[in-house]
């Protein structure tokens, strides 16, 4: 199975080796007929510390690295 990549704005970098990913997404509404937008915050593994805060960055679904890790920034 291909593993998901997701573009995002960097919101937090304030943790070592981990930025935090807001990703938005648009859809229209079914009953509305609108496009509403919808953000979900991701935290993705930095290996270098690279990323800061404002960054467009893409991040790819990776296994486990923590509770809450389950990303990896592939491209900053």
């Amino acid at each position: 199975m291909p593993k998901r990549i997701l573009q995002g704005v960097v919101v937090s970098d304030k943790n070592d080796k981990t930025v935090v990913v807001r990703v938005e997404r648009r859809f229209t509404h079914p009953l509305f007929k609108k496009t509403v937008r919808r953000s979900k915050n991701y935290k993705a593994h930095d290996e270098k510390n690279a990323c800061k805060e404002g960054q467009q960055v893409k991040i790819q679904e990776c296994a486990p690295i923590s509770k809450h890790k389950k990303w990896t920034v592939i491209e900053s």
